[in-house]
């Protein structure tokens, strides 16, 4: 007689998906949305045995779907023995607990968001990531907790002596409930952790002045989840970034450097991958990671073109962007995955659909030497010489221009500092009131034009320059593109180190 063979692992719970199509909800159809919410199970280790939607023009006050629905689709989840109902939409804690109460105690109720968070504590390898993640967790948490406890009696008040009043003399407390007490523990455990995550941005801030320094522009890679963006960044630089077919295979950032086609070098940062209604607490949480993006010189926008939702992945990101308010930073897309492709057929038509597009393959490589000619144009191209004269009560300008520039040489007179270097184009604004003007600007022409600040004199601060000059100024053939060079040595081993 043979022994049975145990189980090596437990089964996989049973997860039953739920879609609601509710106007202007989600970028992606209801058919594509559920299809991507499987993927999201999937990844986080459920076995998804059915699904159910509904079309509202609403959500149900109490239980979010219709009640009929919500019936429906409890027979058909006992039926089919589910362990977990997720929805596709974010519950309301009161449509959570009325769903609770419904399907009983042998089911739970999850939304999209509490499966995504679910798959980034997965996924969280760093103590950075991990502390993101956490505080999202609490914080989505935090009003969901149940009023489990509040049948015990308040703790330090317990009924006594024959009065049956709530707590003698010298025994009243605070009177807290249990879920009073877990309120407040998740509350202080919050504070910590976005003490804990200031010190992570600060960190990451004192990298980013470095590479500053070392006079390296940065690109950030950013995408929509699986996208190839982490196999994008080991292909430019061999990396060794973790890489796998599943969403949120990488969360924390990943910088390197990459030598560009004209001997010049810049940082690439592979970012967290994006999706449709990305959790409003996970924006928050990860807001030191989500700063690598804010800060970079120049987006590289990596987009899987063989999907069938290509371009409503490529909003959804662009939607991201703006709510972190990086909408204004030069972009350059990557149409990745071309290798996928049948045939290029309408691929020309798709480049108008992008901003400064070029096809590539990731995995095969294909591609990829264009790619770079492209990012280092807009990166070189986009940076302004400046020389500017400064007062000492211009303190913030002075920071912006350490902060998002390349300062060349800073020289502090008795009245102003004289800083010359370069600037990305979209703050060139900033110093319009410090700028000289321009031949085309009406003033000063020919060789007083051409003098630099200090060579104008200390009376030249505050001078305007007209809207024409500073028109001019914006055309790239007017400002030029940087001069090509070697790095010095302390910038190659400054620019090199990893953000963290």
């Amino acid at each position: 007689m043979t022994r049975s063979s145990l189980p090596t692992e437990p089964p996989r719970e049973r997860a039953f998906l739920v879609g609601v199509d509710l106007p202007g909800q989600g970028a992606l159809p209801m058919k594509e949305s559920l299809a991507e919410l499987e993927l999201l199970a999937k990844t986080a280790g459920l076995d998804v045995v059915g699904s159910a939607w509904q079309s509202l023009p609403r959500p149900n006050p109490k239980t979010f779907l219709g009640t009929g629905k919500v019936q429906e689709i409890k027979e058909q989840v006992d039926e089919l023995v589910a362990d977990v109902v997720i929805f596709d939409e974010e519950l309301s804690p009161r449509h959570q607990r009325e769903l609770e109460r419904i399907f009983g105690e042998n089911v739970r109720i999850l939304d999209r968001t509490a499966l995504i968070l679910d798959i980034f504590a997965q996924h969280a390898q760093t103590r950075e990531g991990a502390l993101q993640v956490e505080l999202a967790q609490y914080e989505y948490r935090l009003p969901r907790l149940t009023r489990a406890w509040t049948h015990l009696a308040r703790q330090a008040g317990g009924g006594g002596g024959r009065s049956g009043r709530a707590g003698g003399v010298g025994l009243r407390g605070p009177g807290e409930t249990q879920l009073e007490v877990d309120r407040r523990v998740i509350r202080q455990r919050i504070s910590r952790l976005r003490s804990e995550l200031e010190k992570v941005r600060a960190h990451r801030g004192r990298y980013r002045a470095r590479r500053r320094r070392a006079d390296i522009p940065t690109v950030a890679i950013v995408g929509y989840t699986n996208a190839g963006k982490s196999t994008l960044l080991n292909a430019l630089s061999e990396a060794n970034v973790y890489v796998a077919d599943e969403l949120f295979a990488t969360l924390d950032p990943t910088t390197r450097r990459v030598e560009l086609p004209g001997g010049k070098a810049t940082l690439l940062t592979d970012t967290v991958g994006f999706i449709q209604k990305l959790p409003t607490t996970l924006i928050a949480a990860f807001r030191a990671t989500l700063e690598e993006i804010q800060e970079a010189d120049l987006i590289l926008h990596v987009v899987d073109l063989s999907h069938i939702s290509a371009e409503l992945h490529a909003q959804a990101v662009r939607d991201t962007l703006e709510e972190i308010g990086a909408q204004d930073i030069p972009r350059v897309t990557a149409l990745n995955k071309i290798d996928l492709l049948s045939r290029h057929y309408g691929l020309i038509d798709l480049l108008d659909h992008f901003d400064r597009a070029v096809p590539i393959s990731a995995k095969t490589g294909e591609g990829l030497d264009n790619l770079l000619r492209v990012v280092e144009q807009e990166l070189f191209e986009q940076m302004v010489p400046l020389e500017l004269c400064l007062p000492y009560g211009e303190g913030r300008l002075l920071s912006l221009f350490h902060e998002h520039g390349l300062a060349e040489q800073v020289d502090y007179h008795k009245k102003y500092v004289e800083v010359r270097g370069k600037l990305p184009r979209r703050f060139v604004h900033e110093f319009r009131s410090y700028l000289p003007e321009l031949e085309s600007g009406g003033g000063e022409t020919g060789e007083a034009a051409k003098r630099s600040p200090s060579q104008r004199g200390p009376d030249a601060l505050g001078e305007g320059v007209s809207g024409d000059a500073f028109g001019d100024l914006e055309d790239p053939k007017v400002s030029g593109s940087a001069p090509d060079g070697q790095h010095q040595q302390s910038a190659k081993e400054e620019g090199a180190a990893d953000g963290d």
